[in-house]
């Protein structure tokens, strides 16, 4: 697999037992299944202090490298904010951010953790401590490595955070396909906004879809592309109230990635959220997103 995949051990940082509502060993199983097949993993570097100010108030990052968050941010982050959890946070946002180095290069790359599109400026929330993609964003942009960064959210949540953390940045284009229903009550627009209604299933999201991409590369002109391909939109997830089946995951991934090879524009592949109380099951459909983005970097190699 020529894919550059990024993966750090403390991507799984504390224990989460499987009846959690945020099945913490995914990250495990994600890589465990993808070592099976062959594959090789680069450890990123814990993201250093200055990067996570790029996109987070520093106050609010002394908290979590402190341990001292207050505990409404915590309650709304869902963990208590610990040395373990801070160590978990830094080291996905430095995967993410070394993802979009080596998909620069390389034309795309993953990172097997990432997609925290709940955290603001100001706090994090929903299983979210730091926003990865937009620190990696406003990183490739502030170091003139893009220039135009389009983000292509396909977690069934509304991508609430990195929509506040980029309103008013033209540089940035936001856009969210999400279920509409659906937590969080209060969604900030992103540059373009795709709500679906409950149970919609697979044919209702691909042709969404279609016509979200089509959008996003003519609007956005990207050259760079951060795609977050949660698997909860999936009809077995606890959290998502839409119904795609395997076989409807599997087109969105290989749809967003031959859009990017398409355009010629990198892609950085980030997990994003999936809540099946099966976590075996959901390490299994966030390999789709790897085989599509492996996919188009053997076509090119």
């Amino acid at each position: 697999m020529s894919l550059p995949i990024v993966h750090h051990a403390d991507y799984d940082a504390i224990s989460v037992p499987d009846a959690h509502r945020f099945p913490m060993r995914k990250y495990t199983l994600v890589a465990d299944l993808l070592r099976q097949r062959g594959a090789s993993f680069t450890v990123p570097a814990h993201a250093p202090e200055s990067w996570l100010h790029l996109a987070h108030d520093p106050a609010y990052v002394t908290a979590v490298l402190t341990s001292s968050v207050e505990e409404k941010t915590a309650r709304r982050i869902g963990f208590e904010m610990t040395p373990a959890i801070a160590a978990r946070t830094r080291a996905s946002v430095g995967g993410t951010c070394l993802a979009m180095r080596l998909a620069l290069e390389h034309g795309a790359a993953v990172s097997l953790a990432g997609g925290s599109h709940h955290a603001h400026y100001e706090g994090g929330a929903g299983f979210c401590v730091f926003n990865d993609v937009a620190v990696a964003a406003r990183l490739a942009i502030e170091e003139g490595l893009a220039s135009r960064v389009a983000v292509i959210d396909c977690d069934v949540h509304h991508g609430d955070g990195t929509a506040a953390i980029f309103a008013g940045e033209p540089r940035v284009f936001t856009s969210s396909l999400h279920c509409e229903d659906n937590w969080p009550r209060e969604k900030p627009p992103s540059d373009l906004d795709v709500g679906l209604p409950k149970g919609a299933g697979d044919g209702p999201y691909i042709e969404a879809l279609d016509n979200l991409i089509g959008q996003v590369f003519a609007q956005a002109r990207p050259d760079l592309v951060f795609y977050n391909a949660g698997v909860d939109p999936h009809a077995d997830d606890r959290l998502g109230h839409l119904q795609l089946s395997d076989d409807g995951l599997r087109s969105r991934d290989l749809r967003v990635a031959e859009a990017c090879a398409r355009h010629g524009v990198p892609v950085v592949g980030v997990l994003g959220g999936g809540y099946s109380r099966d976590a075996e099951a959901v390490a299994r459909r966030h390999t789709f997103m790897v085989d599509a983005l492996a996919a188009i970097t053997a076509v090119s190699a």
